[in-house]
């Protein structure tokens, strides 16, 4: 075993998983609970990386044992890792298309995804605010449909890494945000993505993941 992922139950950190898996890379789990009170990562993880968060990759092989934290970094090493595989396609679009999304799983989709979480936690505040930031999820999520209705895969006519950022922001949407069977591609998407065989042995080796 060479990679070591730093896991952590029904969370973001099972994407890497999964890439390890669709790309045959060697690798081992060290798996974390989250704090029953305040549902966080625990404190022990500091002693990984700084931020105390997950997910984060320890690769024993590479210069003496580096450390990468940050899904979308975390992917793009792992691409770069594997030779390009699963990385953009050859053609202009399809590339840009490829970084596009790769990007826009956690710097546009998750934060509203994540703020109505967390409004859900305020009793008698959030519900209001909810009000507000349904319709933004919305937007993208109509836009993601669009997108999927139009092609097979986020970056074009094969399964790539792209896929891979977009699973946890979609699967979270389908759980909590509204994404249900008036958007059929986007269903049929992660229907294509659960049925894939290295994301099932993904989820066997990473336990509880509530987003499947």
């Amino acid at each position: 075993m060479t990679i070591t992922v730093h896991h952590l139950e029904n969370s973001r950190s099972q994407r890497v998983l999964w890439m390890l898996e669709e790309l045959g890379l060697p690798y081992e789990v060290k798996r974390y609970e989250r704090d029953r009170a305040t549902m966080l990562a625990p404190a022990e993880l500091r002693r990984v990386h700084p931020l105390g968060k997950l997910p984060v990759i320890e690769d024993a092989n590479n210069l003496g044992g580096q450390v990468v934290a940050e899904t979308g970094a975390i992917v793009e090493y792992l691409v770069d890792q594997a030779g390009g595989r699963l990385g953009a396609p050859t053609d202009r679009e399809g590339a840009l298309r490829y970084r596009f999304w790769l990007h826009y799983a956690e710097g546009s989709l998750m934060p509203p995804l994540l703020l109505k979480l967390v409004l859900s936690k305020i009793p008698l505040m959030g519900k209001p605010a909810m009000k507000r930031i349904q319709p933004m999820i919305d937007v993208h999520l109509d836009y993601v449909e669009s997108e999927l209705a139009s092609r097979a895969w986020f970056a074009g006519d094969a399964f790539s890494a792209a896929d891979v950022m977009m699973s946890f922001p979609l699967e979270a949407a389908r759980h909590r945000a509204g994404l249900g069977a008036n958007r059929p591609a986007t269903i049929a998407w992660l229907e294509k993505i659960h049925a894939r065989p290295a994301y099932a042995t993904a989820l066997a080796k990473g336990g509880p993941y509530a987003y499947a």
